[in-house]
């Protein structure tokens, strides 16, 4: 049998943006009239939407079903074209309504940190800060800023169904992919996308959860087999899941391209049938990550709702398996019942999207908050931050295209900069796959605006004994340096590419005032951290990046942020040294695009449960920097720590010891009983942003959540809570818990 092989929904797009079709203009659909509540009582959107679901489903004929199982290919990609695919609105892909009964299409953009193709589509669209990067605020609050403003532009653009959401944790920090999740602990990772989609789904359109599930490296995604125990993965990536999916109440989750323990993740009855749809009760649809669907029945079976983007195997073959009896037309019901439970209680039913105008300056305004409640300071020596322009009278910035822009994250999260890439002349920059791209927010800009009476001068650093002149002659010198990543590929290790640690070095040979700012996707490793005084992550940064980047140095805002990932030291303190390679591909398949035929690939995730902060502690591993470290300028003193077994709480007190307002993050961790599996590492159990006046105390309250103290039973497909003294510990960071109490379950 010939084997079609496909390409990725992302590997293709911007490579052949240029070819896709004219736009095509989408006329919205009416809203229901009254007169619906005898001809369509489904349309009444005071029912349950499990009840109007059940009541369409009675009235729809077979194809009908079928129509709503599969997608009508993607715009731009000739292997992914049918009749229907000009219907796409320029997005990712197109399922078909049934207008006869009032059910809308579904019409899907990639917004992972905001809505993908823009400028392909004669659009805008705010890029907010990379999804990892927002993590880094702790503040549920903003992640569900985050979410109105990417779904409210959806919208605006004529989408209905988004397909960001991604949970995955971060197992691995080279994986590509990092800057579009939100960090290696469960409980914050699940809160935080959780917030970030029930916003975004708030503004009526399909939230989609995604990579699910252990979609944790970019090499070889498409076959890579992924070994670790049920309990295990329930104890982690799944873990973050369930927080995720319980906040969020997504209307679909999407499956993965990989394999997990032997199956395709889209046809893996533990993962979709058993875990998702019975163990935890989701009531919305699965869809297919583009071309991870592998079969028709056992697909169907395992618990895979929709094929995307194409109907190869959910189309004639699905229609042909009904018709010979290998599946049943109650599964059918039970994939188009999940499908349309998902329009109507997302609201795209009731209140379909209106092609409108982008609230250009809203978003401008929470992409910037957003990100100066993510910038992380992580070093900050003789306080040289923030620059105080009554000593500090020049200023050389050096790199990084500072000033011009600052890079975002690539692949199908990819969003186009106003303007296009811009290191490139006007009219050149058009956004292409897997290139670097820059958005217009010049650094030097907004330092110059902030620090008018103070000299700051440009050096591009590609000649390092210009930088050094130039460093040499500033009272203080700020290196911009970048790593760049993408969906499609890992990083090779997390040392900064292209001699930027040359460069840093230099300089601050040359300049004992110097600071480095960062702007990655991940954790980024630093033999040169005690040659610099201050180092600053400001991640992917966004639309507003440069003005929240300059109001944070001058310190008109106080850093708040704290790290969702450990920085190793080194890749040899990870849990693999290296990323396995993987077979080479076969003929004809240069892209690494799926495909159905074997192939032998596997990871083995030996630390089970110990991802990130967890691994280093029971290795006794000193990293770069701890889970949730980040400093302020200002001080904070903890005290007073009682546990409530009862009310199982955590209060205490934190008082700023400076002479700044600043905000704190205080963390609570606990630890499971003495001798137990699995308890000598620590686990967030919570945390509280309090915001304080200097010499201010707040005594708070935090409630412990227990999801992540339970142990999972595998036997007996349960999760045990077990009894004894818990120690709780409360501080700044995973490696900084000054307070210590004991919580007694019984």
């Amino acid at each position: 049998m010939q084997i079609r092989t496909f390409p990725s929904r992302s590997s293709l797009l911007f490579m052949v943006a240029l070819l896709a079709s004219a736009p095509v203009h989408l006329k919205a659909q009416a809203a229901p009239s009254a007169q619906t509540a005898t001809d369509r009582p489904w349309m009444n959107p005071k029912l349950p939407a499990e009840q109007r679901a059940e009541m369409v489903l009675k009235q729809m004929t077979l194809d009908e079903k079928l129509s709503l199982l599969h997608g009508n290919g993607m715009p731009g990609v000739p292997q992914w074209s049918m009749p229907l695919t000009a219907l796409a609105n320029g997005g990712a892909g197109y399922v078909q309504g049934v207008p006869r009964l009032g059910i809308p299409p579904l019409i899907m953009s990639d917004a992972a940190y905001g809505v993908r193709g823009s400028g392909a589509n004669g659009r805008y669209s705010t890029a907010m800060p990379s999804n990892l990067g927002a993590a880094s605020s702790w503040d549920t609050k903003s992640a569900c800023a985050y979410g109105t403003v990417i779904g409210q532009e959806l919208r605006a653009q004529g989408f209905d169904m988004t397909l960001g959401g991604g949970v995955d944790l971060v197992r691995d920090p080279r994986n590509g992919r990092t800057f579009e999740y939100t960090g290696e602990d469960p409980l914050l990772a699940g809160t935080m996308d959780g917030a970030m989609m029930r916003c975004e789904q708030g503004q009526h359109v399909v939230g989609d959860i995604k990579h699910y599930v252990m979609n944790d490296q970019e090499t070889g995604r498409f076959f890579v087999n992924a070994i670790i125990s049920k309990k295990a993965m329930q104890e982690s990536d799944l873990l973050a899941f369930h927080i995720a999916i319980d906040l969020a109440n997504p209307s679909a989750v999407m499956c993965a391209y990989n394999r997990i323990n032997g199956a395709y993740a889209c046809q893996n009855s533990y993962t979709l049938h058993d875990v998702l749809k019975q163990q935890w009760g989701f009531k919305g649809f699965v869809d297919s990550d583009w071309g991870a669907t592998h079969s028709t029945v056992a697909s169907s079976d395992a618990g895979l709702d929709q094929e995307q983007p194409m109907a190869d195997y959910f189309g004639p073959r699905l229609k042909a398996a009904i018709a010979s009896g290998k599946v049943p037309m109650s599964a059918i019901d039970d994939h188009d019942r999940r499908v349309l439970f998902g329009e109507f209680v997302s609201g795209i039913v009731d209140d379909p999207p209106q092609k409108s105008v982008v609230d250009v300056q809203k978003g401008f305004d929470t992409a910037q908050h957003v990100e100066e409640e993510s910038i992380v300071l992580l070093r900050n020596q003789d306080n040289v931050l923030p620059i105080d322009p009554s000593r500090v009278h020049s200023i050389a910035l050096i790199g990084g295209h500072a000033d011009v822009g600052m890079i975002s994250g690539g692949g199908s999260a990819q969003v186009d900069p106003p303007g296009g890439n811009a290191i490139l002349p006007p009219g050149q920059g058009a956004t292409r796959w897997q290139e670097h791209i820059w958005f217009p927010t010049s650094p030097l800009k907004a330092l110059r605006a902030a620090l008018p009476q103070t000299k700051i001068t440009f050096d591009p650093g590609t000649d390092l004994a210009s930088a050094e002149a130039l460093a040499k002659q500033s009272d203080v010198a700020i290196v911009f340096a970048s790593q760049w990543e993408s969906e499609g590929m890992d990083l090779p290790d997390l040392m900064l590419p292209h001699g930027q640690n040359d460069l840093i070095e230099r300089v601050a040979a040359a300049n004992p005032h110097t600071i480095v700012v960062l702007e990655s996707g991940s954790a980024v490793m630093m033999p040169w951290i005690d040659k610099v005084d201050a180092v600053v992550e400001a991640w992917f940064p966004g639309s507003a990046g440069h003005k929240a980047l300059a109001n944070v140095l001058v310190g008109k805002v106080n850093p708040s942020g704290k790290l969702p990932i450990t920085f190793p030291k080194s890749d040899d303190q990870l849990p693999h040294a290296t990323i396995p390679k993987p077979p080479a591909m076969p003929r004809g398949n240069p892209l690494g695009t799926p495909i159905t035929g074997p192939m032998s690939y596997t990871v083995h995730y030996t630390e089970g449960p110990e991802v990130g902060y967890k691994w280093f502690e029971a290795q006794h591993k000193e990293p770069l920097f701890p889970f949730g470290y980040g400093l302020s300028y200002t001080t904070y003193k903890y005290a007073g720590l009682t546990v409530d077994s009862a009310s199982k709480t955590a209060r205490f007190t934190v008082t700023n010891t400076g002479n700044r307002a600043g905000t704190e993050i205080a963390e609570v961790y606990a630890q499971l009983p003495h001798g137990m599996e699995e308890s000598d590492y620590k686990r967030l159990v919570g945390w509280k942003r309090i915001t304080l006046q200097p010499g201010e105390s707040q005594t708070v309250t935090v409630p412990i959540d227990t999801r992540t103290l339970k142990t999972y039973n595998t036997a007996q497909t349960a999760w045990d809570f077990a009894p004894g003294a818990y120690a709780v510990y409360v501080g700044g960071s995973s490696a900084s818990t000054p307070l210590t109490a004991t919580l007694m379950i019984h």
